[in-house]
């Protein structure tokens, strides 16, 4: 297995500009990383709160003993509910690393890879929520080539191939091997490509749907905003397309609308809660020579108005 490597560590904890007595949440726990630097820079009055609805994420927070760290085993949504002593304009930053784990991917019986076989499962929390393989078993051919689509990127016309495959044999899916080996086989092979599984999006598309990753993104990113102080970094790391899609689309949301040139105001958009700061950062040559999986990762850095 793995070992986890945080990628863009140092990157996204300088992106939240880390004050000594500062709050800051790290939304996406895993295994630690980027919690462990948040630390190492806060005073004695500074906190962080840490949140993650993997139980194994739950589990490696028991090597941390700090009283200035909080965490709660949770989904990334409900962070107000979370902690109680964090309300409206309470914190200074919130860091997200979305995605999947080395970890995770690697542990077969997670049922994450189309590589190794293990059960299909791909819950972020395997505790609770329906298996890959129990929402298989209930979705239409229509909704499964909708997700293919939507969420994994394939064609219109690939989806459906590919729904139509996995229907016609969802009874006879035993393991993530045979979910991989009917998506190949559905794929025409002009569409393969060296290197790269032809399983990967669909795998991609039903663990997100599994999860309901788009609204926990959705709801996530909400809930960040309104906890941040004016001034307050929002620091996302993203590491494909719908992701970064859907960070874009929402800090755009917030960034409001321009005035009519007519009406003088120092005030510059009207509504807005966020200003993007850029450039989008991507990681050096180096740390994908060292982790080929973090060449397409972006960090996406806003601040609260």
């Amino acid at each position: 297995m793995s070992a986890h490597r945080s990628v863009l560590l140092h990157e996204s904890v300088e992106a939240l500009a880390i004050r000594e007595d500062g709050w800051y949440l790290d939304a996406t726990f895993g295994r630690g990383g980027h919690s462990r630097l948040i630390l190492s820079q806060l005073g004695s009055e500074g906190r962080l709160y840490a949140i993650d609805r993997d139980p194994q994420a739950a589990k490696e927070v028991e090597g941390i003993d700090d009283p200035r760290f909080h965490f709660a085993y949770q989904p990334f949504s409900v962070m107000p509910q979370a902690f109680a002593e964090v309300g409206a304009a309470s914190l200074d930053g919130v860091l997200f690393d979305l995605g999947v784990s080395s970890p995770q991917l690697d542990q077969a019986e997670r049922g994450f890879s189309f590589q190794k076989d293990g059960p299909l499962d791909m819950r972020m929390d395997n505790q609770n929520g329906l298996t890959a393989q129990e929402w298989l078993a209930e979705v239409s051919e229509a909704e499964l080539s909708k997700t293919i689509r939507d969420l994994g990127g394939e064609t219109h016309s690939i989806a459906k191939r590919i729904a139509k495959a996995i229907i016609a044999k969802r009874d006879k899916l035993r393991g993530t091997l045979d979910l991989a080996e009917v998506v190949a086989e559905a794929m025409p092979k002009k569409y393969h490509r060296p290197g790269y599984h032809p399983a990967t999006q669909t795998f991609q598309a039903i663990r997100m749907a599994v999860n309901d990753e788009v609204g926990e993104i959705e709801r996530g990113l909400a809930a960040a905003t309104k906890l941040l102080k004016s001034g307050g970094v929002l620091a996302v790391i993203t590491f494909h397309g719908l992701e970064d899609a859907l960070v874009k689309r929402f800090i755009r949301s917030k960034e409001g609308h321009n005035l009519p040139a007519e009406i003088p105001s120092s005030a510059g958009r009207v509504g807005a809660e966020l200003r993007l700061v850029r450039p989008v950062i991507k990681p050096s040559q180096s740390e994908v020579a060292d982790n080929p999986r973090c060449r397409s990762a972006r960090l996406r850095k806003a601040v609260k108005i």
